[in-house]
């Protein structure tokens, strides 16, 4: 059960390396905000409205949490099963749908406009994490994890490997730009974009965070390395923060492990948030994008953090 902390500093904000120190407030404290929901990802933060959106999605709903009265409604229902969110340079919420195996783009007038659905002519599987690159074009991943069953989705047969994809943001072609990858997940970029980060969530022995260079024309990627080996945790979404830390999202199996999980740009562990729920996604906000917020699970977290997520993150 849930009890917040009721002294300073939080104990389940815990400095794995000196490192770490800098970015802990010793007067912040983590909060759940929301509970009741079946399984909560993609949180996006809406600056400009003071409002968070996330998908619970087994529910088949996106919710949203104000800022500035704690209240939480349901901002989309269904939601074709809608998973990992963000937003584009314009401010228009991007999102990844499991039930129409698609990525999709919310107008300011509502309306909605399909990014990307196919590949070569054949459905995508279930796009799953998605970032918005400076130059407005969109990568996202594409695990089966939707079409697996109902859950969260509809159970299909794939049509295509694991691929990760980016769509052009003048021409809106789509292109793989890692190919037949093991479930590939959540991904971010590096604050000066030179590195894409992903995480592979069937790899073996251990569950990977990957790193890609991305190329000078700023739609390639090689160098493909593995930055962090997961041992017996599951990163599953992460955000980067302006002196390129990754926030990972963490959990599922050993229960000591949930909740977040930050390493330094080398991939060296020096902090963690614990929550008493798996975290699967995470996401900066507030009005200095440095209130880090907190999908996990049944419920919804924040805590505010001594840095800054990176624009776009």
């Amino acid at each position: 059960m849930w009890q917040p902390s009721s002294r300073y500093p939080d104990p389940a904000i815990e400095v794995i390396d000196p490192l770490f120190e800098k970015y802990r407030l010793t007067t912040a404290a983590v909060e759940r905000l929301a509970t009741g929901f079946r399984w909560a990802e993609g949180p996006v933060w809406f600056g400009d409205g003071r409002f968070l959106l996330w998908s619970d999605l087994p529910n088949n709903r996106v919710m949203k949490w104000e800022e500035s009265t704690g209240a939480v409604s349901v901002f989309r229902s269904p939601s074709n099963f809608a998973n990992g969110n963000t937003r584009d340079r314009q401010g228009r919420l991007i999102t990844c749908e499991h039930g129409e195996r698609r990525v999709i783009r919310t107008e300011y007038d509502g309306s909605v406009t399909v990014i990307a659905d196919r590949y070569q002519g054949k459905r995508l599987n279930s796009p799953n994490d998605v970032v918005v690159k400076s130059d407005g074009s969109i990568w996202f991943t594409d695990p089966a994890f939707g079409i697996s069953g109902y859950y969260e989705g509809y159970r299909a047969q794939p049509e295509l490997p694991h691929h990760v994809y980016r769509a052009d943001p003048l021409t809106g072609e789509v292109q793989a730009v890692a190919e037949d990858l093991r479930s590939p997940n959540g991904l971010a970029f590096s604050p000066d974009e030179k590195q894409l980060y992903l995480v592979e969530s069937r790899a073996r022995p251990n569950r990977l965070i990957l790193a890609f260079d991305v190329g000078q024309d700023g739609r390639t990627l090689s160098g493909q390395r593995t930055l962090i080996d997961a041992g017996p945790g599951t990163p599953d979404g992460f955000r980067v923060d302006i002196d390129g830390n990754l926030w990972c999202g963490w959990g599922m199996g050993h229960h000591e492990l949930d909740g977040v999980h930050v390493f330094s740009p080398a991939g060296r562990l020096i902090g963690r948030i614990r929550l008493p729920e798996r975290c699967a996604n995470v996401c900066f906000g507030g009005l200095a994008r440095n209130r880090l917020f907190m999908a996990a699970s049944q419920s919804l977290y924040a805590v505010y953090v001594n840095t800054q997520g990176v624009a776009g993150g």
